[in-house]
């Protein structure tokens, strides 16, 4: 809830500042912004979460599994939260059409920066991070999303990112994950510790 609170904070300073930004990133010298549209899309962070999973269970490695199946529960959560929100905001973009608030690549991107960087460390974190916020950057350049559209998507990124990764060391660990119910949802915990 913080990080959705601070997010929602950014998102409400920087809407002042959308259309300059847009403007600004939409300069054709910022062309370089325009693989964000693939590499943020649903079907290549999903595509790569599913690959991981199974290419984890074909070579025997629990770690790459259980990476790959947090990438695939947070690009889950991250889309379910980003459609939630775009269907009840109905923003219009900055290109005319609907839905632009938050922004879906930017969403998922950051969800699985925060899977990567919860598995890994900041080693793995700092590049992801880095891809993540060059496709928030792209989104805008592409005049898809505004300023606050991405601020607010990453913040829903590191959420989804946070919410289903297993935590703890060695016998001390559980998976959280949310939990839809009907008229509400809640988070779960599961001890997966011996």
């Amino acid at each position: 809830l913080i990080v959705l609170g601070v997010g929602a904070l950014v998102a409400a300073t920087t809407h002042s500042m959308d259309r300059q930004t847009t403007t600004t990133l939409s300069n054709p010298r910022a062309g370089f912004l325009g693989a964000g549209e693939t590499i943020g899309s649903a079907r290549f962070q999903l595509g790569g979460a599913l690959a991981a999973f199974a290419v984890g269970h074909a070579i025997g490695n629990a770690k790459v599994a259980a990476v790959g199946a947090d990438l695939v529960r947070a690009n889950i959560v991250s889309q379910t939260l980003t459609g939630a929100v775009k269907f009840a905001a109905r923003r219009e973009r900055p290109d005319g059409t609907e839905f632009s608030f938050p922004s879906g690549h930017t969403s998922v991107t950051f969800a699985t920066a925060t899977v990567l960087q919860r598995h890994f460390g900041w080693k793995a974190g700092v590049p992801a991070y880095t891809v993540a916020s060059y496709v928030a950057a792209s989104r805008i350049h592409d005049k898809r999303h505004f300023l606050s559209d991405v601020a607010f998507g990453a913040a829903i990124g590191v959420v989804s990112g946070w919410t289903t990764v297993t935590i703890g060391h060695g016998k001390v660990r559980m998976a959280v994950a949310p939990i839809a119910t009907p008229g509400g949802g809640g988070i779960g915990f599961t001890w997966t510790g011996q």
